[in-house]
């Protein structure tokens, strides 16, 4: 190790680095150059005169590489604590507000609140789809965290689902999937590297055959991947079946879409056939548990890790606690084998929450892991706190007692974007009225309407 030349030091720190080769080491000293994971390793093992331009010291801290939250919708924080009680999802769900019904400063408003409370939460990426994307891409970018983004592709019309209406329309879809296309056109790479693109069909049910066939072949071309939600409601199923004469896994399957390219969120209503379809085609499975659990559902996650279908962590639209989402993945897998199985330990659902997740977006070889050469960027989570006090096993203590609220600093690129538990790079109290204006503006209209 050079004793020269690092842009930044963290040092006495205990490291999860979700790296096979050396998962935790205590004392240790990272160190960043350009944007990039230098050092890792333990102080016993460094000089200490090493220099950089600004180090800090952390004891009692432990640090782990970013979350990576596959599946989220940041405009859907306006539906904060009240959807959760409401049966099923917002689109599908009268009385309230609707993608549809929310204007561009709305969405710019809402996505700006949900990506600063994800990166406060620790998440240094977010997949997010939902409406407005060019509007909301930059505005949450400049928040310091890595986007990936696309507005929902979908020929239903939407103003008529929450009312029982599944109605196809072409021109819708040709609206839809341009966007997304002119999206990727615009934005693919930007923010230096911390913007990207997928196509995010919204769902088998309000996808027609045709344009799930059209995606596919559009992913091939652009060199995009796709995300979706799947088997996520029986009435998805049901509308499916009566409409294709497939299940929904099936559907995707013949129209090119079932892959190892493929985010599929929930993931719920599979019976043993589709699981093992799933796990055939090598699909990733966006798991929301807690999220799933509020609704009275669970994936099969067992199951479906052991058909082959790789396994990464959501929040969707409830909070943005990957840490919180992360106990729920294990106690819910544990909840289905019936007892505690050495495949189903803090460890996997770490992996679930970073290194599974990148993966899945593609850029496992830069994100993921605490691993020298790869991108920086980490959370800082405080373990100086009563209740995550004793800390006989750091990586125990982080899964089953931590909270999104324990992180302390959040690096990105390098970069420092939180710092004692606050953004540096907005202002939070801003977004937060923004957003209260926003949200309340969409429910007047949503009730009154």
């Amino acid at each position: 190790m050079s004793a020269t030349g690092y842009d930044l030091v963290l040092r006495e720190v205990t490291a999860l680095t979700v790296d096979p080769a050396r998962p935790l080491i205590e004392d240790a000293v990272i160190a960043i150059r350009d944007h990039r994971l230098a050092v890792v390793t333990s102080a016993s093992e460094v000089p200490r005169d090493v220099t950089a331009a600004r180090t800090l010291t952390l004891p009692g801290r432990v640090v782990t590489p970013g979350f990576v939250n596959v599946h989220t919708h940041a405009i859907l924080t306006m539906c904060r604590g009240m959807a959760e009680d409401m049966g099923f999802a917002p689109a599908y769900t009268p009385g309230v507000p609707k993608g549809s019904d929310v204007r561009p400063d709305e969405a710019r408003a809402l996505a700006r609140l949900g990506a600063l409370e994800a990166l406060l939460f620790g998440s240094t990426l977010i997949n997010d789809t939902y409406v407005h994307a060019d509007v909301t891409v930059s505005a949450m970018a400049e928040i310091g965290g890595r986007v990936v983004t696309c507005g929902r592709i979908h020929d239903v019309d939407f103003t008529k689902v929450a009312d029982g209406r599944w109605e196809h329309d072409a021109k819708i879809g040709d609206e839809t999937l341009g966007a997304a296309l002119a999206l990727a056109e615009r934005w693919q790479g930007e923010a230096d590297g911390r913007i990207g693109v997928q196509l995010s069909p919204h769902a088998p049910d309000t996808c027609s055959d045709s344009l799930l066939r059209r995606v596919a072949d559009a992913s091939r071309r652009h060199g995009l991947r796709v995300n979706t939600h799947l088997a996520q409601s029986r009435i998805e199923v049901e509308r499916v079946r009566a409409r294709s004469g497939r299940h929904p896994a099936e559907l995707l399957d013949d129209t090119g879409l079932l892959d190892d390219r493929l985010i599929a969120a929930h993931c719920i209503f599979l019976d043993d056939a589709d699981v093992a379809r799933v796990g055939r085609a090598g699909v990733t499975v966006a798991h929301v548990p807690k999220g799933n659990a509020t609704g009275g559902m669970i994936a099969a996650t067992p199951k479906l890790r052991r058909a082959g279908a790789r396994l990464a962590l959501g929040t969707d639209n409830m909070h943005a606690d990957m840490i919180e989402v992360m106990r729920w993945a294990l106690a819910m897998a544990r909840v289905q084998e019936g007892h505690v199985t050495d495949d189903w330990q803090p460890e996997t659902a770490l992996a679930m929450a970073t290194r599974e997740g990148a993966i899945a977006m593609g850029l496992g070889d830069d994100l993921g892991s605490l691993t020298v050469g790869k991108k920086a960027d980490l959370v800082v989570v405080d373990f100086r706190r009563p209740h995550l006090t004793p800390c006989t096993s750091a990586l125990g203590n982080l899964v089953h007692a931590a909270q999104g609220r324990d992180v302390e600093v959040v690096i990105v690129d390098g970069r420092v974007v939180v710092e004692g538990g606050r953004a540096t790079l907005v202002d939070e109290d801003e977004i937060r009225r923004e957003a209260t204006v926003a949200a309340r503006a969409l429910w007047s209209r949503a009730r009154s309407g």
